[in-house]
């Protein structure tokens, strides 16, 4: 499901305009981007949590060659699935 897909969805479902849902779904994506950039954890009870890891420095390998090359730290984004959600896909 692309976004154009998912704002119809959101649409037929709240009983939106496609506007307003595609509205709905910005902001949202604003907000929740917004919040994870000030390290703050996004909790949706039953759907899932967002939040943000710092991955460790570490040294990896170059497939082609072989050579051992170093991977600097960085910050990542974890999705966490809540158990309602789990529970809907098995």
């Amino acid at each position: 499901m692309n976004k154009a897909q998912l704002i119809e969805a959101m649409a037929n479902k709240a009983g939106l305009t496609k506007a307003d849902a595609k509205k709905a779904l910005d902001a949202f994506i604003e907000t929740t981007s917004e919040a994870l950039k000030g390290e703050d954890r996004v909790a949706l009870i039953g759907f899932g949590s967002f939040s943000v890891s710092t991955r460790e420095a570490r040294t990896g390998r170059n497939p082609q060659t072989g050579k051992p090359i170093d991977i600097p730290a960085k910050k990542v984004i974890k999705f966490k699935a809540g158990s309602e959600l789990v529970d809907v896909i098995q």
